[in-house]
């Protein structure tokens, strides 16, 4: 599995720095909305993507990692008012904070999860006070939130209700608030409108017009690393010495964040974090992660920012790990086989079982399925939730979960259902089977589909082509499921074709066509148009009206693969297409 060099360096390296870095993570961290990813392009796996690459490359021991309390009510009443933390209980009210459907708000388990991102920015600033090292928090720095409102993503204002929690418990020096996140501090600045001892210094990439007690610099649109850096150092020169400092280290500073309007590399913001911790050393700080919406870089920036605070390293994250893949390759290694179902050996029929010794002896007893023959449905079922697919389904409103298997006319079929309201519902179905391919064995997925029933498409949220009703927002998850099933197979790897182009660029990360023409358009696609929305994407590919080289272009569903040891000379021929192709959207006739 791929691992940045020399882990034992970071082990050594935190023993010689001292007190290590304490990170804040709890799984509820990531939103229970299934529409969420594909409406704001947030990936809502940020927090734990970081949170497990901090622990497997050893940059924190795993007692640093810290699972907070929810923050009780009593502590939000301190800022925000008793009718909006009324107000919080309603689907809609959250709905627009969030930018999603009330359909999509499972309340209490969205809440619950901000109360504990709240309740570690509070821990999180007690400890740093009690002399505790540097605290960071992957999710928190909500400064969207009004006492009597919410916006912008942040519900509830977990700085601010943090320091009049400390305010209550005794803290009367400087309560200093570095905003570095992409838009201005709105909310903190209300929120924090009457305490006096505190300072608010923002650096930020949008005008909002002028927010009273803050020292607020705003940078134009595209401001790179140098000019940024060079207005952070000054935004410190005029920073008060703090009594406690919150730092929100937002990672939509990156260049290409699709609600950023900064231009920074990860490299710039790591020299932002590493500039602060300069400036900040030897005082009470807690980091907060703030925004970050780029698909690709946001969960690197944060646990760049942990990088910075552990190790004061520039180190890269290597472009090509994944913290999921490692994750769940971890996860089944505690899954034995016989767990999962039947023994198969190498040539993939299952070893005799007892329903063979009892057709033997001319008893007759119906054969448990067994999927390819190895998983059966109770296998199945455990991998499921070993792996965290059925605890987010559970959060979005399912349970009472079945695995059923059979066969179907291109394969062997996997569905899993679960009940939503008293109705039985359809959440998964999974047509696979295995094949040759390039002389190789791999795991073939004839069909695939992941299903929110409880969902339904809207204006906001319109239907893709192909599409029956919305996803579950959890392809990146089956996608790293399906891999750890041809290895357990002992097969090189998973293969599909792929009927439309969204299925391809949700796959694009691990899966490639294996015709490099193919794969070259593909990426020139992805490259001249990824700016886009999906959706306008996806549909204009459909309706034929993207033009590649000057003419239509017609989506090639050549097959995808996943090879785990892909040929080397692919890339070059790869490249060669890819740089001779030029995509664009052709105008569309209803428009004039």
């Amino acid at each position: 599995m791929p691992r940045l060099p020399r882990t034992w360096w970071n082990r050594a390296r935190r023993a010689v720095l001292g007190a290590p870095l304490t990170v804040w993570h709890h799984p509820t961290y990531r939103l229970p909305m299934s529409s969420i990813e594909a409406r704001a392009g947030i990936d809502p796996r940020r927090a734990d993507l970081a949170a497990w690459f901090l622990t497997d490359e050893a940059l924190i021991p795993p007692s640093a990692l810290r699972a907070p309390e929810r923050l009780p009510l009593a502590d939000l009443a301190r800022v925000h008012t008793p009718a909006y933390l009324e107000a919080l209980a309603q689907p809609e009210v959250l709905a627009r904070i969030f930018g999603v459907e009330e359909w999509d708000v499972p309340v209490d388990e969205l809440l619950g999860g901000l109360r504990r991102a709240c309740g570690a920015t509070l821990a999180a600033a007690r400890a740093a006070l009690a002399g505790e090292g540097p605290q960071l928090n992957l999710l928190g720095g909500f400064h969207h939130a009004f006492p009597d409102h919410g916006g912008g993503l942040c519900a509830i204002n977990d700085v601010a209700v943090a320091i009049a929690a400390l305010r209550a418990e005794g803290l009367a020096g400087r309560a200093v608030v570095l905003d570095l996140d992409a838009h201005p501090p709105d909310g903190t600045a209300a929120c924090l409108a009457a305490d006096p001892a505190s300072w608010i210094g923002s650096l930020s990439g949008s005008d909002w017009g002028p927010l009273a007690g803050v020292d607020e610099a705003v940078l134009p649109e595209g401001t790179g690393d140098d000019p940024y850096l060079a207005a952070l150092r000054a935004l410190l020169r005029r920073m008060p010495a703090p009594a406690l400092a919150f730092v929100i280290a937002g990672g939509d500073v990156l260049a290409g964040d699709r609600l950023g309007r900064l231009g920074l590399t990860l490299d710039g913001a790591r020299r932002r974090d590493l500039t602060v911790i300069r400036a900040l050393r030897g005082m009470p700080a807690v980091w907060l992660s703030g925004g970050g919406y780029h698909r690709e870089q946001g969960w690197r920036a944060l646990a760049g920012t942990a990088m910075a605070l552990a190790l004061g390293s520039r180190q890269a994250i290597p472009a090509d790990h994944d913290p999921m893949r490692l994750r769940f390759w971890r996860l089944s290694r505690s899954l034995g086989a016989n767990a999962l179902g039947a023994p198969a050996p190498a040539g993939g029929e299952p070893l005799l079982t007892g329903a063979d010794v009892d057709e033997a002896l001319g008893m007759r007893r119906e054969r448990e399925p067994r999927l390819l023959g190895f998983y059966s449905a109770e296998g199945l079922e455990l991998a499921l939730w070993t792996y965290g697919f059925l605890h987010h389904v559970r959060r979005l409103g399912y349970d009472r979960f079945e695995v059923a298997l059979d066969r179907a006319s291109a394969g062997e079929r996997l569905r899993l259902t679960g009940e939503h309201s008293g109705e039985r519902c359809l959440l998964l179905e999974c047509v696979l089977e295995r094949i040759i391919l390039d002389r190789v064995p791999m795991l073939y997925v004839n069909w695939l589909s992941l299903r929110d029933p409880r969902a339904s498409f809207s204006a906001q949220r319109p239907q893709l082509p192909g599409q029956e009703v919305p996803g579950l927002g959890m392809a990146r998850e089956t996608g790293q499921m399906l891999a750890r099933m041809a290895r357990r197979l002992d097969l090189h790897g998973v293969a599909f074709r792929p009927a439309w182009f969204h299925v391809a660029y949700t796959a694009r990360h691990h899966f490639r066509f294996l015709d490099p023409g193919i794969q070259g358009r593909f990426e020139a696609l992805v490259r001249d148009l990824g700016h886009r929305p999906l959706i306008e994407v996806t549909t204009a590919v459909a309706q034929g009206r993207v033009l590649c080289d000057g003419a239509p272009l017609a989506w090639e569903p050549g097959v995808m693969a996943y090879r785990f040891a892909p040929p080397s000379a692919f890339d070059a021929a790869v490249t060669a297409h890819r740089e001779r192709a030029r995509c664009a959207l052709a105008e569309d006739p209803a428009r004039g």
